[in-house]
């Protein structure tokens, strides 16, 4: 569903209002802010996103009174999307989270129905989202990190960049350089296959238990959104390069992933 479609249903009542960053795509794409939105979408909850370009990204969280996600190392606050803005459980004091792992913690304690932490699950779904918050994504920042800042509106870009008037970013990559065509990039992408080759032999430890597809028996859960939001990631911003192989490789059992989490891939 298009972020720029009208749902005049939604819009009637106050509802969850969802910060994401604004870029020059037409879908979104940032895998940290995606985990948030299967959340929304799989429980069923009423939410609008606000797009926010990067540098004001800042500013904009300071001024609905966001918490910040983390500090840097002299103290000073760092803002980040996702935000979650909640109002409809007391509008005169709406909730205001930061940071991913918070926010989800925070839906599915005042929201349980349809949980993505089945019982018992919460820790090892813990470990296994800061498994790929972590480890599973690195070998993909030096081919994504520069792809997804070539799709940042020219502004954006330039704050990255620390171009005059736009103060470097503390969060900028080293390097937004994009890997050549040949030997550099397949090897890349050869380390990216090593992380999905590992994972897949986990996740197979879950046949006969399991449908060996999802992280936590039979059931979509966080753990599984984590996951997808990478795929995301990697189908709208390498659709070519990336998604085509991924696709094919461990038996086509990423695109089985994908379609188990496609029902809650709406966008508002």
């Amino acid at each position: 569903m298009s972020r720029h479609s009208s749902h005049s249903s939604r819009s009637a009542a106050p509802c969850i209002t969802l910060y994401d960053l604004k870029s020059a795509s037409p879908q979104p794409w940032a895998p940290n802010i995606w985990r948030i939105r299967f959340i929304l979408n799989y429980k069923r909850l009423r939410y609008r996103t606000v797009w926010v370009e990067f540098p004001d990204v800042e500013a904009t969280l300071r001024a609905i009174g966001a918490p910040a996600s983390a500090a840097r190392s002299d103290g000073r606050p760092i803002y980040t999307l996702p935000v979650v803005v909640d109002p409809t459980r007391n509008p005169k004091a709406p909730h205001i989270l930061s940071n991913t792992n918070n926010i989800a913690e925070y839906l599915e304690a005042a929201y349980p129905a349809r949980p993505v932490f089945p019982e018992g699950s919460r820790a090892l779904q813990t470990l296994f989202v800061h498994y790929i918050q972590e480890v599973f994504v690195k070998p993909l920042l030096p081919i994504m990190v520069p792809l997804s800042h070539q799709s940042l509106p020219e502004r954006s870009q330039s704050h990255f960049r620390g171009a005059p008037g736009y103060p470097a970013s503390p969060h900028a990559h080293a390097s937004f350089q994009m890997l050549p065509p040949g030997p550099q990039r397949e090897q890349a992408w050869l380390a990216v296959k090593e992380q999905f080759d590992f994972l897949s032999v986990i996740l197979d430890k879950n046949v006969g238990d399991g449908d060996g597809i999802v992280a936590c028996g039979h059931e979509v859960s966080y753990a599984d959104f984590a996951l997808c939001s990478v795929l995301i990631w990697i189908q709208r911003m390498a659709a070519q390069d990336g998604w085509m192989r991924i696709r094919e490789w461990n038996g086509g059992r990423w695109v089985r992933l994908w379609e188990r989490c496609k029902a809650y891939m709406d966008e508002y």
